[in-house]
């Protein structure tokens, strides 16, 4: 006898059932059920004869999931009750015993733990693989001037490598962050039944060993509610996503002729329906384009999460679609960047043309001041009056006259002109972490060590 004495509406199936999407989980499912019934047998819950028939039910269910041979039915309402009801057709009614001391509620946790777990470190593998590249290619524009930009005006120069370096250690910090969502994803949820623990003397840390859990969850309640495991892979792959989508801006920008700093490969380009002259940085573009969509997906999470009373609610059903886009999102656009960056090509005549342009050298001729004993407010003013003077002539700064110098402060002389000679503004930085080559050979170095 059911509780229920009406048919399911057809919409509530179609609103309720999960295993279009949740079918991802069977591999963790899988292994997780082995692990509970190994458990079962080693505390007396089930005999070692239940222990292998259902092994070998497992085994044929893994073999049928992995070829696409299993036979779906058309009451799945999840993966979960999809692997037992096909365990129970293989094993009879010994298939029954494998839910023993569990619920959904901690089986689905377990589950999506072990999805975190194993996705954040395949990022974590990715962003290393990206960061590599980028230090590759910085190796090899090392001395390549540019200039470094701010309101997307024309700053001071720096080198291409000191400028790519950059988003090394913003992956860096991506790292570190996908390394404490492995942490937080490594505590073991199963156990806790439906929320208030079990009624059988069950060994936990077995079956944590088994799964490779660094610990159980010392709560039933919280570890059957808790998903901030998945809001934290989340939080990291929106703050990723959104470091590529800033690389993603700026190859778009230098990819254009108005910049014509870089031109991404063929293999990582489009053109035109209808202008045969276009080659467009399309993979650039669409790192602009997905970070707000992983970004959109942790809010809509923390939507379902709010508010939400313990312990499990359906609304919890929510999580799988977002987390499961947003791996899949990122871990597309990790590997099209490494592509991308790894086979783009750099116009050096463009980037040192752009570097020298002798305005970038302001900030010089002020501190050429500062070191002659003007405070750097007085200094500045006098810079951007000489600035002005070029500007109003059309004319370079190293074109302006002594006499023009000296109307401005006393403390001009030639090496005025020596600080605007080529190179001299960016082997200048001498500051830990700054442009020089110096501190860029040493950046690459660290760089280099920290990916190790």
């Amino acid at each position: 006898m059911s509780r229920f004495t009406e048919p399911q509406d057809a919409d509530f199936r179609a609103i309720n059932d999960s295993l279009g999407f949740d079918r991802r989980l069977a591999p963790y499912d899988v292994r997780q059920s082995r692990a509970h019934a190994a458990m079962l047998a080693a505390r007396g819950i089930i005999s070692g004869a239940d222990l292998d028939a259902l092994d070998r039910a497992l085994d044929r269910v893994e073999r049928e999931l992995s070829d696409g041979s299993f036979p779906f039915a058309e009451g799945d309402e999840d993966i979960h009750m999809a692997i037992e009801r096909r365990v129970t057709e293989i094993a009879g009614s010994v298939g029954g015993k494998l839910h023993t001391a569990r619920s959904r509620n901690d089986q689905v946790a377990t589950d999506m733990a072990m999805f975190v777990r194993a996705r954040a470190e395949a990022a974590r593998a990715a962003i290393v693989r990206l960061a590599r590249t980028l230090v590759d290619v910085a190796q090899a524009h090392i001395d390549w001037p540019m200039p470094g930009y701010t309101h997307l005006q024309r700053a001071q120069p720096v080198y291409l490598s000191h400028h790519l370096l950059t988003y090394v250690w913003m992956l860096a910090r991506d790292r570190a962050r996908f390394d404490q969502v492995v942490a937080a994803a490594d505590v073991l949820p199963l156990g806790a039944g439906a929320l208030a623990g079990v009624n059988f003397d069950t060994d936990r840390e077995l079956v944590a060993r088994e799964l490779g859990f660094a610990a159980v969850a010392e709560n039933s309640i919280d570890a059957v509610s808790n998903r901030d495991f998945v809001l934290d892979y989340l939080a990291a792959a929106a703050t990723c996503a959104t470091h590529l989508s800033r690389l993603g801006a700026e190859i778009v920008m230098w990819s254009s002729q108005e910049f014509g700093f870089c031109e991404v490969s063929d293999a990582w380009a489009s053109g035109s329906s209808i202008m045969p002259q276009k080659k467009n940085p399309d993979a650039a573009e669409l790192l602009r384009g997905k970070a707000p969509r992983v970004a959109g997906h942790l809010v809509a999470l923390h939507g379902v999460m709010h508010a939400l009373p313990l312990t499990y609610n359906k609304d919890m059903q929510e999580d799988k679609e977002h987390l499961f886009d947003a791996a899949d999102t990122l871990e597309l656009c990790l590997a099209a960047a490494e592509g991308m960056l790894g086979s783009i090509t750099f116009h050096r005549e463009r980037l040192a043309a752009a570097a020298s342009d002798e305005f970038l050298a302001a900030t010089d001729i002020a501190d050429l001041l500062v070191r002659r004993g003007l405070p750097f407010r007085e200094a500045h003013g006098v810079v951007a009056a000489l600035v002005g003077a070029a500007v109003r002539q059309g004319k370079a700064l190293s074109a302006l006259t002594p006499e023009e110098l000296a109307e401005q402060s006393p403390l001009l002389d030639d090496e005025f002109y020596a600080v605007l000679r080529d190179g001299a503004w960016l082997e200048s930085k001498v500051s830990a972490g700054g442009t020089s080559l110096r501190r860029v050979r040493e950046q690459i170095e660290r760089a280099r060590a920290a990916l190790r």
